[in-house]
């Protein structure tokens, strides 16, 4: 792999993923709608092109691939856009794919309700939700669509850039030393992704030949508590607010009045009860996990947030 474009680059496993890509001497077009988000982030990468654009619009995500051996799509948008954008989002990507090869970032929606199940790739999806449902008919336009591809499954991410996730709530409160709240029960095992270990992964996926025309899942570390991730937040800041439960009833309360939120209240599933991926597939075939520590994990976040504000 000697050129590639990373589509939705801005957002936070676009990010690690270009940082990632040029680590290893990959040339990359960085490509998302935001032009000072791209040139804040990259400028000073000789090894990345800023390509600003809306994936939205199939000639410039074309012309944006041209010549790119493989297309990595990150791009991620509001819930309550999904109907309306995701389609069509897929469709140009899968046309600036055409003659390379497609990698795919997707969420863990389409395998539905497990029931603390450890997931594996052979896990049947029976999606329940309607996000869930359309991740799996999007998953199936890919395989259709006879480009060589790999899609990746992953769980909820944190880690550098990456603002629009859970975690980011939490943390963002933390750093302007307010009172704090964490989606979903204190108590209940969940599992988080540190973006650069996704992206690693991801990369080392791309270069393996073999690893195209499957599905892969990449989990985090291990599973942790909200309470333990919170011990480790104050640890690392010396913060003493409150950190207080988002619970269902409360999602559905702000929902009333935020789209985004009304359209997150069908994945509480995914907060009320154990959702596990299990990684051995890759570390079968391809070799081991990346694993860094949750305490390193969130230092390093905190690094960046505390030096993206200032």
């Amino acid at each position: 792999m000697k050129k590639a474009v990373v589509l939705g680059a801005s957002g936070g496993m676009g990010f690690s993923l270009v940082n990632e890509l040029t680590k290893r001497g990959v040339e990359v077009v960085a490509f998302a709608r935001n032009e000072t988000k791209l040139q804040s982030l990259f400028a000073s990468n000789p090894l990345v092109k800023i390509q600003p654009g809306d994936v939205l619009d199939k000639e410039v995500v074309c012309k944006a691939a041209t010549d790119a051996d493989i297309v990595f799509h990150s791009v991620s948008i509001s819930y309550e856009q999904w109907n309306e954008k995701l389609p069509r989002i897929m469709k140009n990507v899968i046309e600036a794919a055409a003659g390379s090869k497609l990698v795919v970032v997707d969420n863990v929606y389409a395998y539905g309700r497990q029931n603390g199940k450890k997931v594996t790739e052979e896990t049947k999806k029976n999606p329940h939700t309607k996000k869930g449902k359309l991740r799996l008919l999007l998953e199936q336009e890919v395989k259709a669509s006879g480009i060589p591809y790999l899609i990746a499954h992953f769980p909820d991410f944190y880690g550098p850039n990456a603002s629009n996730t859970m975690l980011h709530y939490t943390l963002e409160r933390v750093m302007m030393n307010k009172k704090s709240g964490y989606v979903g029960d204190l108590k209940i095992p969940r599992e988080f992704l540190y973006t650069p270990d996704g992206a690693k992964a991801l990369v080392e996926l791309a270069i393996h030949d073999n690893a195209f025309g499957q599905n892969w899942n990449i989990p985090g570390e291990r599973m942790v508590t909200g309470t333990e991730l919170i011990g480790m937040i104050r640890r690392l800041t010396g913060y003493g607010k409150k950190v207080s439960p988002v619970t269902k009833t409360m999602i559905r309360m702000v929902g009333l009045f935020n789209p985004f939120m009304r359209e997150s209240l069908e994945l509480a599933y995914l907060y009320e009860h154990p959702f596990q991926l299990d990684g051995s597939k890759y570390e079968r075939e391809i070799g081991a996990l990346p694993k860094t520590p949750y305490e390193e994990g969130l230092r390093q976040t905190l690094t960046f947030q505390t030096a993206a504000t200032n």
